[in-house]
């Protein structure tokens, strides 16, 4: 089969497209053959070494595909059957192997690109939104990178909460995504300085809560955003991982809450993981929640779509097609 191989951390070019030997299921495992992949930041973490894994590896934590050879006690899905799941590195791939108990049935009348756009993304927003700081009627949400699939999906599922949502973007095509979604405001941190703006919008008061995934250069402004006992819920690092801060500027700024949560802490039981996905997918196949994705790409144009990536050029989901 052809899958993507890096060899040695560095940048997109290190993305080889290159044979591989067959899966084979181990027990309580699956082969899937994959149809659509998910292009996501912890692939380029992987990918740099930022999080260190064994070389050679294949990228690619999130995948929807057709079930094609089952391995021992697997009772959890049948052959035939279109799964998909969120886990083990590998699905930049013809063929991957997942463990049974990580894989998700897709609905009836769920076209499997769909699921693949949604799995992760929409379980990440999920979790943040029911979970890490859940949203109640009334409050007041910050966004951050709310142009992207990830951000588009927070700012919906805080609005069906009953949430006034501020979202922040880069530029006025991306703003208006950012609304389309259900924003109530949209700052553009390229021309307004957003914690000013936050405060503006709130009278002062701050937001509930913010939810960060760019990090580095958003952290300290984005505990400015916050009302006493407000939370941060930092949940990436796109811009650089934040450097190390004294705890106590938290009691300062008003006893606040700071997290730094991961998906994969919250869908680590089985029943929680079928929850969220269910959850996600039924909403995507009702229309409740709407998806945008950005770009499709063959499975040999992997680093195209890192590229695009990291450059923060994206508006919604990558995908790759093997």
């Amino acid at each position: 089969m052809q899958a993507i191989r890096v060899h040695q951390h560095g940048g997109p070019d290190v993305l080889y497209y290159d044979e591989a030997p067959m899966p084979t299921p181990g027990v309580d495992e699956v082969v899937i053959q994959v149809e659509f992949v998910g292009v996501n930041y912890i692939d380029v973490y992987h990918r740099t070494g930022l999080y260190p894994g064994i070389l050679p590896l294949t990228p690619g934590v999130e995948a929807a595909g057709v079930v094609t050879q089952l391995g021992e006690n697997v009772t959890e899905v049948r052959e035939g059957e279109r799964v998909a799941y969120v886990g083990p590195q590998g699905a930049y791939a013809q063929y991957a192997v997942v463990p049974a108990r990580q894989l998700v049935s897709v609905p009836e009348g769920l076209d499997l690109q769909q699921a693949a756009a949604a799995m992760l993304q929409g379980m990440t927003a999920h979790y943040l939104v029911h979970g890490t700081y859940p949203v109640q009627s009334g409050d007041y949400v910050l966004v951050h990178a709310a142009a992207g699939g990830t951000g588009q999906l927070i700012v919906q599922m805080a609005k069906q909460r009953g949430a006034t949502v501020f979202g922040t973007t880069s530029t006025e095509e991306k703003a208006a995504l950012v609304r389309a979604a259900g924003a109530d405001d949209v700052i553009l941190y390229t021309q307004t300085d957003f914690a000013t703006e936050v405060k503006r919008l709130t009278n002062n008061r701050g937001v509930h809560v913010v939810y960060d995934s760019v990090g580095k250069t958003t952290f300290d402004k984005s505990l400015d955003c916050l009302r006493p006992r407000g939370t941060l819920a930092l949940f990436g690092q796109s811009s650089g991982p934040v450097p190390p801060f004294d705890p106590a500027i938290l009691n300062a700024k008003g006893s606040l809450y700071l997290t730094r949560p991961s998906l994969f802490h919250y869908i680590a039981e089985r029943s929680e993981m079928l929850e969220r996905a269910n959850a996600v997918l039924q909403s995507v196949l009702d229309g409740t929640l709407k998806l945008r994705i950005d770009h499709t790409f063959p499975l040999a144009e992997a680093a195209e779509a890192h590229r695009l990536l990291e450059g923060r050029a994206t508006t919604g989901k990558l995908l790759l097609a093997p």
